[in-house]
């Protein structure tokens, strides 16, 4: 008997562990910012298959670095995306804003470039300072 429960103690850890090996393929990410919150939500593959799959939640301003596992699937292809869109949804409806990173059109507006303004007008005459003593 003390066997069993050593194998399932193995088991169990070694399950606990797969999220963070299996799921390495390219995760599909979407970033939603709400005044100067953000919060990020990804869904996650086993590489090169579409499930298993999981769904990763971050409160990146309140809790930098801790995940949330929303939902899991190890048979339903589609069910991540799913439950990652409806969730999307149900954080806009709250006056959250969300985009994909790699969507250009809905992220985040960009700064204006201003590096002319940074660079020295050619009518200012600078005047020579005395040597250091």
């Amino acid at each position: 008997m003390m066997g069993y429960e050593m194998k399932n103690r193995f088991y169990t850890v070694v399950l606990a562990m797969l999220p963070a090996t299996v799921f390495a393929q390219e995760p599909t990410n979407y970033q939603c910012s709400l005044d100067e919150v953000t919060r990020r939500v990804e869904i996650l593959y086993e590489t090169g298959v579409r499930v298993p799959c999981e769904v990763h939640y971050y409160k990146d301003t309140e809790a930098p670095g801790e995940r949330q596992v929303l939902w899991r699937a190890a048979n339903e292809e589609g069910y991540c995306e799913a439950k990652a869109t409806e969730f999307i949804a149900k954080l806009e409806g709250m006056g959250w804003t969300c985009w994909t990173p790699s969507d250009s059109s809905a992220a985040e507006p960009e700064e204006a470039d201003d590096t002319d303004a940074l660079a020295p007008a050619d009518d200012i005459e600078i005047p020579a300072s005395d040597p250091p003593q």
